[in-house]
């Protein structure tokens, strides 16, 4: 479903370049501007030049303090004043938890039973109140319903809200300042936030970037939704990539069918080489869920799969990588 579409930010697009700015400021002074790390053995196993963007190094062990943060410092006193409330497999429900302590009004998150016990061990630590439900999206949905009836809690979705994705654009953003000149980002999809938030940034920086998301062979909701043209649901998925199970929103289907290059998928014994990768190469801890944005440069002719030629000095391309996450049970 490759898209040509070179243009930045159209006065269509829900969630503007000023919203994304606002969100930066609004959470910077709470978040870490997470390093970009290269490895010269990754550059030679792939081809190209690789830049990550270590958000598995950031505040609570991944990207999603940042769409949190952004969506729970910027409510009014009406709309916190009882609580927030999510659905979220672990990352998001952490980052609620913790910008909800940050903000000093409780989180009462809904996790599935299946959930690594890391995750879970985490959202208490930062306060959070975990009620338990099946692993299914139709569970998640019901009883995250039914604890904001109980509550009176503003809901916090983890991808379905324009200041999520605004928030998570914003490491995009800081990767491009950093690497201006990238020829393309591959970051990877579940529900869409976060690879929103990339492609609204990076067209809005670099409008002739090319932008990929990465998703499990296993979960391929996304890569079987922009290749049909409308939403594919899937109810339950055993990747191990565990925080890769959700679904598009109308919200970000729409922006990635305007924005996106393309959807590329993984397989399970891919992704897992990628992360054992990471660790003995980088020296660096990441989820499979983060690792899998490594493999598809790992295949034989990946920078060509990628339609990605050298550049016009003939060094190879720059291809920047968001490493989304690093809570991992070790």
């Amino acid at each position: 479903m490759a898209t040509t579409n070179k243009a930045p930010l159209d006065s269509s697009t829900p969630i503007t370049w000023q919203a994304i700015l606002e969100a930066h400021e609004r959470i910077r002074p709470r978040i870490h501007r997470t390093p970009v790390l290269t490895s010269g053995t990754f550059d030679r196993m792939s081809g190209a030049r690789l830049y990550f963007k270590c958000e598995n190094l950031q505040k609570t062990g991944s990207f999603k303090i940042r769409g949190a943060s952004n969506a729970i410092l910027g409510l009014s006193e009406g709309e916190s004043a009882r609580g927030v409330v999510t659905p979220s497999s672990g990352n998001h429900a952490a980052a609620v938890s913790c910008a909800a302590a940050w903000r000093g009004i409780p989180a009462f998150i809904v996790m599935p039973r299946n959930a690594p016990a890391v995750k879970c061990r985490a959202v208490e630590s930062y306060g959070g109140k975990i009620t338990y439900c099946e692993p299914t999206i139709t569970s998640r949905n019901e009883t995250c319903a039914r604890v904001q009836a109980e509550t009176g809690a503003t809901l916090v979705h983890p991808y379905d809200d324009d200041r999520i994705v605004a928030g998570q654009a914003t490491a995009a953003k800081e990767l491009l300042e950093e690497v201006p000149d990238l020829d393309a980002i591959l970051t990877p999809v579940s529900g869409g936030g976060l690879l929103s938030g990339t492609s609204l940034a990076s067209r809005q920086m670099r409008p002739e970037i090319r932008i990929y998301g990465c998703e499990p062979e296993r979960a391929d909701d996304a890569y079987r939704s922009l290749h049909a043209g409308e939403i594919q649901k899937l109810e339950s998925s055993d990747t191990v990539a565990d925080g890769l199970r959700a679904n598009l929103s109308p919200r970000t289907f729409a922006i990635l069918r305007s924005y996106l290059t393309d959807i590329l998928l993984v397989s399970e014994a891919e992704l897992l080489a990628a992360q054992k990768l990471f660790a003995e190469r980088m020296k660096i801890v990441v989820e499979a869920s983060s690792s899998l944005v490594l493999s598809p440069l790992l295949r034989e002719g990946g920078l060509e799969k990628l339609r990605l030629a050298p550049r016009a000095d003939g060094q190879p391309p720059k291809i920047g990588m968001i490493l989304s996450g690093g809570n991992v049970e070790l």
